[in-house]
């Protein structure tokens, strides 16, 4: 049984505590995935940034296999268990944990495989926290605010990684550097992963106490068989409605598609214009501006011009940005592009979480949002193993990162026009 949505006038302590988990959890996407961590590991741990791009590739991609095939049967549990927060609580333990650990990845190739590990199970921490995490968005939000309330959210979350940069950055540049770090062995860098896990668990905590949790079901209603029964009907579900499987195959692979950009945009930025790992922390930073801006923007519109509608506008101007970085020769155009980019990647992760609100039957929203996860997740294996095969084989971080836009084109062409309604 769902908990009944928060209904308030103004923001409520419920839905300010949802919005400071996003701020908790988006650094680790931030400095572990993409800015920081990667960017350190392809050019100071692997023996060189090709075998470094390669190896991250397929670290990511087993680690997404994972979260692809466990998101459906969390999401199934959760709905049968009625509660969120134990599942939240596990998984984002978990990633917290994980993360912390990477402080110990000193500059040596003979580390790589702790690295990628660690990596591996913080993003499984990280990916399976959001299910749970995403299916609280209807215990605190109207359906006449699942626009607002998800977008805000994704903005808050943008921010809250725009300020965590600020700080790994007040570590990392500073000479002498703070707190008596080496420079030499890396640990300027290597402390921004602590910093991130500690973020994390403080910020993550707000919502464990505030935010109220689904209805606890009876127990004799069944266990893990039931469980099963329940997600089977979820896939007969949308096998039926057209509607949710063609978002949900959409979802699939313009998500792959921005999941690949977020993981190899440090790493693209730093081999093929030159960027060091400070400047990359300074490109992160501009970039979590511009996406926190879009993502709050689209939010107070949303509801009004509808998520269909506005995941639509933003792929097309995706695609066209994207071609524009690709194509750019200089630091310029490549920084305009990417900051212009940044306006329309949180529109479409917060429309999406809305628009699945929408399509879901009452009591079967966690199970949707494994579903989602896993649409996210499904063919996640394919675009970094694309990247990391074409990059390999073309000796081109240039050719590896052009496999993303089949990605968004695709999703954009299932996911078709929305109709004069916007539905």
């Amino acid at each position: 049984m769902e908990a009944k949505p928060i209904r308030p006038r103004a923001v409520s302590p419920a839905i300010l505590a949802w919005y400071i988990y996003d701020w908790a959890i988006a650094p680790y996407a931030v400095l572990v995935l993409t800015f920081i961590f990667a960017t350190y590991f392809a050019a100071m741990v692997a023996p060189d940034k090709i075998t470094g791009t390669q190896a991250w590739g397929w670290a990511i991609t087993g680690s997404t296999l994972v979260i692809a095939v466990a998101s459906p049967l969390l999401g199934a549990a959760i709905d049968h268990s009625g509660r969120r927060k134990p599942w939240l609580a596990a998984f984002t333990l978990l990633c917290v944990a994980a993360t912390a650990g990477l402080w110990w990845i000193a500059p040596s190739p003979a580390l790589m495989l702790p690295a990628l590990l660690l990596v591996g199970l913080s993003n499984i921490g990280f990916g399976l926290s959001n299910v749970a995490y995403n299916a609280m968005l209807p215990l605190v939000a109207p359906p006449e605010r699942l626009g607002l309330v998800s977008g805000i959210g994704w903005s808050v979350g943008y921010f809250g990684g725009l300020a965590c940069l600020g700080l790994a950055l007040a570590i990392v540049l500073p000479r002498p550097p703070p707190f008596g770090l080496d420079p030499a062995s890396a640990e300027t860098v290597r402390a921004t992963m602590p910093l991130t896990a500690l973020w994390f668990a403080l910020f993550a905590l707000p919502l464990f106490f505030v935010v109220p949790d689904g209805t606890r079901r009876d127990r004799r209603e069944g266990g893990a068989g039931s469980s099963l029964r329940e997600l089977a009907e979820t896939v007969r579900l949308i096998w039926r409605e057209k509607r949710l499987l063609r978002f949900l195959a959409a979802n699939m692979l313009y998500i792959d598609g921005l999941n690949t950009i977020f993981a190899f945009g440090g790493i693209y930025a730093a081999g093929s214009f030159e960027m060091s790992v400070e400047q990359v922390l300074m490109f992160g930073i501009a970039m979590n501006l511009t996406a926190g801006i879009g993502a709050a923007l689209f939010g107070l519109i949303e509801d009004r011009l509808s998520a269909h509608r506005t995941i639509f506008l933003s792929l097309i101007l995706l695609l066209g940005l994207g071609a524009t970085i690709l194509l750019a020769r200089s630091a310029v155009l490549f920084w305009a592009a990417a900051l212009a980019l940044g306006l329309f990647v949180g529109p479409v992760q917060s429309a999406s979480r809305s628009r699945l609100v929408q399509l879901a039957p009452p009591g079967m929203t966690a199970r949707l949002f494994g579903f989602l996860a896993l649409s996210g997740r499904a063919t996640a294996f394919i675009a970094p193993a694309a990247l990391a095969l074409v990059t390999g084989l073309a000796d081109s971080q240039r050719a590896g990162m052009a496999t993303i836009l089949p990605f968004l084109a695709g999703g954009l062409v299932l996911l078709g026009r929305p109709a004069k309604s916007g539905k």
